[in-house]
């Protein structure tokens, strides 16, 4: 396992602390984590190094999440990269539209180490090492 490449993982939100404690947490599990603060540079770090996961925040200036969602669906097709929505949005019609854009999962802000190690289980991206 050890001699096995890193999952990368591109965090996307426009808030610097919530990508910088993302990174850490996801660093913590063993990702190679990249960054962009907004869809419109998510959408071209896709175009250079296709991530094997998005971390991704819905409510961005330039281009929001669901804008870089339908976008990234387009262009590389409905399973790659994996993408976890992270957002403050928690009304029904806005989890399913993520998820009916074509995101895998979606976690709620605040979140923590956990809660994203549990998430990236749910997708396949982690080894459930637990239990």
């Amino acid at each position: 396992m050890a001699d096995q490449e890193p999952i990368t993982c591109l965090v996307v939100d426009d808030s610097r602390v919530v990508r910088k404690a993302a990174r850490r947490m996801l660093e913590n599990q063993g990702f190679q984590v990249t960054e962009a603060e907004d869809g419109a540079q998510a959408l071209a770090a896709c175009r250079a190094k296709l991530p094997r996961a998005v971390l991704l925040d819905w409510n961005m200036p330039v281009m929001d999440g669901i804008s870089f969602l339908r976008a990234a669906r387009q262009e590389f097709g409905p399973d790659h990269p994996v993408v976890v929505f992270c957002t403050t949005e928690a009304a029904m019609e806005k989890i399913v539209e993520g998820l009916e854009a074509g995101a895998q999962e979606y976690v709620m802000k605040p979140f923590d180490e956990a809660i994203l190690r549990d998430k990236f289980i749910q997708v396949g991206l982690l080894a459930d090492t637990v239990g």
